[in-house]
């Protein structure tokens, strides 16, 4: 799928973005750069990185929007990140809410790959791999890929993917996506059209905040998508559920 679809087809007529709530590896990194450390103390891997006492908050906040959506506007699926913290934050708010849509599961939103650069803050990726930091300035943002990991651009073409079958499959639905801050830029990237410069600006100033929901909507006569909303989280504040914004793609920001 690209940012649109053909004239006269249909494919999803909307999409809620959200990432995961807060998560013990959120943390964890948030620490380590503000101390100045260059490893982010972390045991558990990425994939098995589960969700803070504040991220099963949000995620309880999440499932209020949702149970709370006007008739006709609420999800009719759901897609996932394997991810534990995306899991976790997709299941509770499900149960939460009361519904009983299926949980479905994609290894193509998975968070960015970082590679040999995994668990390394700025400071660590400047002392350990200063090659890699210059390679990284050189090539940009968005096409730098870490030995082992994956670029901007490669993110790009698996959400592609993904998206075109989620097209197939759920014809004229409104669909939740639950997985990362990466992962929703880079569909708001493909989307909406948007540029390198354009997408990369959005991350560093407006990053995704955890269990926040952004809405996509498709014209069905052009097929083009509109931005509806981005980074809405009343519904974490009107449960008293804490809100948090934590840089989950370093690789957007300043180095």
């Amino acid at each position: 799928m690209s940012a649109q679809t053909s004239p006269g087809t249909s494919g999803v007529a909307e999409l809620m973005l959200v990432r995961h709530g807060e998560s013990i590896g959120n943390v964890a990194a948030t620490a380590a750069e503000h101390a100045g450390l260059e490893v982010i103390d972390l045991d558990t891997r990425d994939a098995d990185t589960p969700l803070s006492a504040r991220g099963v908050e949000q995620a309880e906040a999440l499932g209020t929007w949702l149970r709370e959506r006007p008739a006709g506007s609420g999800p009719q699926a759901v897609w996932c990140s394997p991810y534990v913290r995306a899991m976790q934050t997709a299941t509770i708010a499900l149960e939460a809410a009361g519904s009983g849509l299926a949980l479905r599961l994609d290894e193509r939103l998975r968070d960015r790959e970082l590679g040999i650069l995994d668990l390394l803050t700025t400071r660590g990726v400047d002392a350990r791999y200063p090659a890699e930091a210059a390679r990284r300035r050189h090539l940009g943002k968005f096409y730098y890929r870490p030995p082992g990991g994956e670029s901007w651009a490669d993110l790009a073409l698996r959400v592609r993917a993904f998206l075109s079958d989620l097209d197939r499959a759920c014809d004229g639905s409104r669909v939740l996506v639950v997985a990362h801050d990466a992962v929703i830029m880079t569909i708001r990237y493909v989307c909406e059209a948007l540029t390198e410069r354009q997408v990369l600006d959005l991350a560093r100033h407006t990053p995704v905040r955890n269990a926040a929901v952004t809405r996509l909507v498709r014209d069905p006569s052009a097929g083009t998508w509109a931005l509806a909303a981005f980074n809405e989280d009343d519904h974490l504040e009107r449960e008293g559920a804490p809100v948090t914004t934590h840089a989950g793609d370093r690789d957007a920001f300043p180095h």
